[in-house]
């Protein structure tokens, strides 16, 4: 197993990951980053805003709900709220997922050929509690690309909890080739609920009933798990 884990404290865990990502960024301030959304990254998000330099990066928005402009569980709503809003410099290129084009799989090439286009230098996951990784569900396979998918009911509960005025039935994500594809792969695991898929992902078999256990294939995947998660290990 090629991946690397790094089980810290809780209450050290956000601070950890945001000064590796800072000592990340002084290397390569031109990286291009696609990054997710959701309670896991928020307190790196709220540490790496005011203490990380983006003006010369490219980022990429994982993935994004099938709601309405405006609807504050949106990805590209919450990564305003988490990230965006506290740099003090935009990002050089900001690359997001129109769930509202007229031509859905379009926009799904548009987006894919930008993340190909030079490739992502780092993508950072959160963990599904089904082993999701963006909106890639159970039965995703290593090939997928970018592409429209219907949410499971876990995921919807998810966007519920993010404020959603209305619950999500469909989403586009990021497809497991091109993040695969990435140079670098960072998975991030908080909680005692998250404990028990992080094991299968681990130590259970490779496959698409648990598309984040593709991860273990890769050449350069850390997971930085807190001790709450790494609770069953």
């Amino acid at each position: 197993m090629s991946i690397r884990l790094e089980i810290i404290d809780d209450d050290r865990w956000a601070e950890s990951v945001a000064n590796r990502w800072a000592a990340y960024m002084e290397e390569r301030p031109e990286a291009r980053l696609c990054l997710p959304t959701g309670n896991t990254p928020r307190p790196v998000y709220a540490l790496a805003g005011p203490s990380i330099d983006f003006s010369q990066a490219t980022l990429f928005l994982l993935d994004e709900f099938g709601l309405p402009k405006g609807d504050p569980a949106r990805c590209d709503a919450m990564l305003h709220r988490d990230l965006l809003a506290g740099l003090a410099q935009p990002p050089a290129f900001l690359h997001t997922l129109d769930v509202q084009a007229a031509d859905l799989d379009e926009e799904c090439r548009r987006f894919e050929d930008l993340t190909d286009d030079g490739g992502l230098d780092l993508t950072l996951l959160g963990l599904g509690g089904n082993g999701h990784v963006g909106l890639n569900e159970p039965g995703t396979t290593a090939q997928a690309p970018t592409g429209v998918v219907r949410l499971a009911s876990a995921t919807k509960s998810a966007a519920d909890r993010y404020g959603a005025d209305h619950e999500p039935e469909w989403g586009i994500t990021l497809g497991l080739r091109p993040i695969l594809d990435s140079r670098e792969i960072w998975l991030l695991v908080t909680g005692s609920n998250k404990a028990e898929i992080l094991r299968r992902m681990l130590n259970g078999p490779i496959g698409p009933d648990l598309p984040a256990s593709y991860l273990r294939s890769h050449a350069n995947t850390v997971v930085f798990a807190d001790q709450s998660a790494a609770g069953t290990l």
